[in-house]
């Protein structure tokens, strides 16, 4: 018999605090909703620089009123998801080494715990996650071999693998972080659509 499971792909960075939100929806979603949720980790910068330069230009000439409000609703979805998000010293920052640390976190079918704890770390504890030291001392905490982890990250092929991912996204349509696709054509983004493709998929 045909497996009939709906597919929720999850394109994210953990250098946006949205995607964080998100990520802290998502897997209750696809646990209400019987979706398959695919990880699927990306570098947005890649993103920003090949299709979406615009946010680049939007950070250097913020308009104060939006800034203001994005502040204030970040801060209101934080409430919502239970988390607590402070702006970091160091933004925008180089996730690479965390985002190729997904993988590694894949083949032990740990990732919710890792993401969670790169996530925690940027947004909540101000730490800086392109450190080599920072994301060492993280993966020891969840009991993982840092140097093992370290090895692994630097290998040519995670770090193609994470740019085939970004590449894709690009390709199929997407522009940032997170990204949604419903079995594969149905595209969402933003933290927010999470409700929508909930109220979709129950019509």
């Amino acid at each position: 018999m045909k497996n009939s499971q709906k597919k929720l792909e999850f394109f994210f960075d953990c250098s946006s605090p949205w995607t964080y939100l998100a990520f802290r929806e998502i897997e209750n979603l696809c646990s209400r909703q019987n979706l398959e949720l695919l990880w699927k980790p990306i570098l947005v910068g890649g993103i920003f620089n090949t299709i979406n330069p615009s946010v680049y230009e939007s950070r250097s000439n913020p308009v104060k009123a939006k800034a203001s409000y994005s502040q204030k609703d970040l801060q209101d979805w934080s409430k919502v998801r239970g988390i607590k998000i402070s702006w970091p010293d160091m933004f925008p920052v180089n996730s690479v080494k965390a985002m190729r640390g997904v993988f590694f976190a894949m083949e032990k079918n740990k990732v919710s715990e890792y993401v969670e704890s790169v996530f925690h770390s940027y947004w909540t504890r101000n730490l800086d996650i392109s450190s080599e030291e920072i994301m060492a001392e993280l993966v020891g905490k969840l009991g993982w071999n840092k140097e093992e982890f370290l090895t692994y990250i630097s290998r040519g092929s995670i770090k193609e693998a994470l740019r085939l991912n970004t590449e894709e996204l690009a390709q199929r349509g997407g522009f940032g972080s997170p990204t949604m696709f419903v079995d594969e054509k149905n595209m969402f983004f933003g933290n927010d659509r999470l409700r929508l493709i909930e109220e979709l998929l129950t019509k």
